[in-house]
């Protein structure tokens, strides 16, 4: 089954579903239930926290959609990393991470886990050698990085790194927030772990905060479930709902945000003041082949390097369409500085480490016209060119 058929209704595609036939997902927002009341059902419920029939519909629709044995939805994006590595790691566990990672895990493993004495690695995951030393030198418990990575936009080859985290006898993990399953699944690839922040492109509308993780075993599943319910992860019923409202449409929203991102990032390389764009759906991006090998869909975010802070500055205020707010994925387009909003609790070491300035800034493409865009943009950088004249 394609996954544009399996997401444009879910309610045919998941045991989990109520006897009247509803068409979407119905809201069982309720704390408890009736234990009496559910004698000769395959399923019994008791505590909302534990399992609720709203969000078991969507982990049922989620597991199918990454190929995996289950999953679990959680009420935030970090909420998911976090669970990860509250369920797979323990005191005096090593961890590699790709060093171009998102502000919030970098946050948590610096953060949070030295407390537990976890230790992280970074490592440039496109240099293959550089994270086998680290593998072949460290008893590494858990791999993760994202790709595309964020904001740098790198492309990983999943399935090479997959391979070498098995040789070494790792778990490995991988933050599909960007691309999501619509482009690639990383549990195909040789991932343990997909998850996501589907407060993204995935409910594609901003008006939910949500993430989720499948696992590629029923027994690494059934664990991250355990923990989950310990620790009072799981989503809410009602914001389960805001999340499937924007799965019937996510391929073809993706696509198009596509089409559009790739038409900026060409008008953006011809702007003097522009010294750089990086983008995995232009020919010139260092893993370009492996983006048409790898990825279905290339998610529409840019990052742009411009000459100095204060045109980025500028530019975010003199733009009209693009709001300045975290977050990517959405309708509406917008424009961040990750290194004062997304990755502001990077240090300043490791944001240069990772190539990150003031005068970075990322662009998340939305749905609106694209010449509409292109329009903003253009008289946004006028405004800062003139500005700079004067």
């Amino acid at each position: 089954m394609q996954l544009e058929t399996l997401l444009a209704n879910i309610t045919q595609h998941c045991n989990t579903i109520d006897a009247y036939g509803a068409t979407h997902l119905p809201i069982y927002n309720t704390a408890t239930f009736d234990l009496k009341r559910q004698l000769g059902c395959d399923k019994v419920y008791d505590y909302s926290r534990t399992d609720n029939p709203t969000r078991n519909a969507l982990e049922e629709i989620f597991t199918q959609a990454e190929n995996g044995a289950g999953c679990v939805c959680t009420n935030t994006g970090i909420a998911a990393i976090s669970l990860l590595f509250e369920t797979v790691l323990k005191s005096g566990d090593l961890v590699l991470v790709e060093k171009d990672c998102y502000g919030g895990t970098y946050r948590l493993l610096n953060v949070l886990f030295e407390k537990n004495n976890i230790q992280t690695f970074y490592a440039d995951f496109t240099d293959e050698d550089e994270v086998e030393k680290i593998l072949n030198k460290n008893s590494i418990r858990l791999v993760l990085c994202e790709s595309p990575t964020n904001p740098g936009l790198k492309i990983i080859d999943l399935e090479s790194i997959g391979k070498l985290v098995k040789k070494y006898n790792s778990l490995f993990a991988v933050d599909n927030s960007m691309a999501t399953f619509a482009s690639q699944r990383p549990l195909d690839l040789g991932a343990d772990f997909s998850l996501f922040s589907a407060t993204k492109f995935i409910s594609g509308h901003g008006s939910v905060v949500a993430g989720a993780i499948v696992a590629k075993t029923p027994e690494w599943a059934e664990k991250l479930g355990y923990f989950s319910n310990a620790q009072g992860r799981a989503q809410s019923p009602f914001d389960v709902f805001l999340v499937s409202l924007g799965l019937p449409t996510l391929v073809y929203r993706m696509k198009t945000q596509e089409q559009s991102a790739l038409r900026l990032a060409n008008y953006l390389l011809e702007i003097p003041e522009v010294i750089d764009v990086k983008f995995p759906g232009l020919p010139s991006h260092p893993q370009y082949e492996l983006v048409k090998k790898q990825m279905k869909i290339v998610p529409s975010v840019l990052t742009v390097q411009l000459e100095s802070e204060e045109l980025a500055e500028a530019l975010i205020k003199n733009s009209k369409l693009f709001g300045e707010k975290v977050s990517f994925g959405t309708a509406d387009s917008r424009l961040e500085i990750p290194a004062r909003m997304s990755h502001a609790t990077y240090s300043e070491e490791d944001l240069k480490k990772i190539g990150l300035t003031k005068a970075t800034v990322r662009i998340s493409v939305g749905l609106e016209d694209t010449e509409d865009l292109i329009q903003d943009l253009k008289q946004a950088i006028q405004a800062v060119a003139l500005k700079c004249v004067n």
